[in-house]
């Protein structure tokens, strides 16, 4: 209903599009059909108690007395009860708070309106309706709003990032780290790297220009290299943070695996709180690898049930075994599962040798993988605990049936994700995207060519460079069609 509820509004508004251009400073990224007023529903789609539409341009002042009364613009930034009429009809359509924001204090430093409106659907289609009737509004585009905020000079692209992180944000770590990069904590370290960059490369080519003569400061040039080698350092401490904050932008890959019949689903389900696994006392009950997105103690997770491995079986088991020694190779995180009762049988013996005792050797692709060996069924112990003959590693006791140990094992959880995402409360700013990570070595590699440079000239054009990937992450210069995915991300309204 609400997708063709918005192609009628479409259809229906009316006003000048073509764009005249908007450019941020220092950007080289025009607002896309700045021109225009643009409208659109901010809050989230469906019925509710109170929805926001939005308004953001030149025409937002015009919409908001079209469709209040009495006809005055509400004091700045103040929130006042207005009745809302259609200015085609005079029909009233609702009783609303309105409220104005004259750019440039406003999210996108244009004029901005909002109409906070009962939230049923035939209140909002009203309202939207009737705003696309006002000349010179038009339905936004997906992150437009946000859009010409960067455009605008409001937010760098790594807030913008750090926003649309907020709005997707499912768990406290991601929360954390979305905010942090909201603040502009990333973008602030970048600019003060690229303000370091500058200074030395205006020692260079001050040397360049005027090294003949007597009035510059002895060690100019040493200077400069002092502060690239304290560059490469930080530059290099970021970049050996092994995707911890892509890891907690997306979710660390949790893999369950073990024998058959340990009670590897059991513990899926019990983790995700939902059946997302079969449970039977059937070995071989799991053939092919199921996943699921969970919250594991504040963190985000991909969680995979394995099916059981084991030798002599059929074909198609055979290939669920061969699925789930794949995913063991790319987990971030193993959980070895192992039923408590019956360690000494073979398949307990040679998952033990094949798969926990390796795993703290590292994978087979050469990257070093956390483990955490679970003993399942606990209830079925003696009083005794474990068989104490079985050379067992570090090991936690839990029972999925009666669920003692959960805690325990949750808390266990915790601090390996910790050191896998990294803790977003404190420490530097982490890297949550891939690009941030394809600038920064950029700028490294650039600096190493800096040093190895024999002219001045092209160590000079190495340093400008390093500073253009520097610039890039928080937006300067950055292309249309990068822009363009990024901005792609946001609802519209946003």
């Amino acid at each position: 209903m609400w997708r063709g509820l918005w192609t009628l509004v479409a259809r229906a508004a009316r006003g000048p599009r073509s764009p005249r251009p908007c450019t941020r400073q220092g950007s080289g990224a025009p607002a896309p059909g700045s021109g225009a007023t643009v409208f659109a529903l901010s809050s989230g789609q469906g019925r509710c108690g109170i929805a926001v539409i939005r308004t953001s341009g030149p025409a937002s002042g015009q919409a908001l007395r079209s469709l209040t009364a009495p006809r005055d613009l509400p004091p700045a930034r103040k929130a006042c009860l207005r009745l809302l009429s259609d200015p085609r009809s005079g029909e009233p359509l609702d009783r609303a708070l309105v409220l104005w924001f004259p750019g440039p204090q406003s999210f996108t430093g244009e004029d901005c309106a909002e109409f906070h409106v009962h939230g049923g659907p035939a209140v909002v289609s009203g309202v939207l309706q009737a705003l696309g009737s006002v000349p010179g509004l038009r339905p936004a585009e997906a992150g437009e709003f946000t859009r010409r905020a960067f455009a605008h000079g409001k937010l760098s692209l790594t807030e913008v990032e750090g926003l649309a992180d907020l709005i997707r944000a499912e768990t406290e770590a991601q929360r954390r780290q979305a905010l942090r990069q909201l603040d502009g904590e990333l973008s602030h370290l970048c600019r003060g790297w690229a303000e370091t960059l500058t200074k030395a490369l205006a020692h260079v080519e001050a040397y360049i220009d005027f090294g003949e003569d007597d009035n510059l400061e002895e060690g100019i040039l040493d200077r400069a290299d002092s502060e690239v080698r304290e560059l490469e350092v930080a530059l290099g401490a970021h970049l050996r943070d092994a995707r911890r904050g892509q890891r907690l932008r997306s979710g660390a890959h949790v893999v369950v695996a073990g024998p058959p019949n340990a009670g590897k689903s059991s513990l899926v389900n019990l983790l995700s709180r939902k059946p997302v696994s079969i449970v039977s006392p059937e070995p071989g009950t799991t053939r092919d690898v199921l996943e699921t997105p969970v919250d594991l103690a504040g963190f985000p997770a991909l969680l995979s049930d394995t099916a059981g491995l084991r030798e002599g079986v059929g074909p198609v088991e055979q290939e669920g075994v061969r699925r789930a020694q794949k995913r063991l190779e790319q987990a971030d995180l193993i959980l070895a599962v192992l039923d408590a009762s019956d360690l000494a049988s073979p398949s307990s013996c040679n998952f033990l040798d094949t798969a926990v005792i390796p795993a703290g050797a590292g994978s087979p692709n050469g990257r070093s993988q956390r483990l955490l060996l679970v003993l399942n069924k606990s209830d079925l112990l003696p009083a005794g605990g474990p068989d104490p003959s079985a050379d067992l590693p570090p090991y936690l006791l839990l029972s999925c049936l009666t669920g003692e140990g959960l805690d325990g094992l949750l808390e266990a959880l915790r601090k390996e994700l910790a050191a896998l995402c990294g803790d977003p409360s404190t420490g530097p700013p982490l890297l949550t995207r891939a690009r941030h990570q394809h600038h920064l070595q950029g700028c490294l590699d650039a600096l190493g060519h800096y040093k190895q440079a024999k002219d001045l000239a092209l160590a000079a054009e190495a340093l400008r460079v390093a500073r253009g990937h520097l610039t890039r992450i928080t937006g300067g210069g950055g292309t249309e069609e990068i822009l363009d995915i990024i901005f792609q991300d946001f609802c519209v309204g946003k």
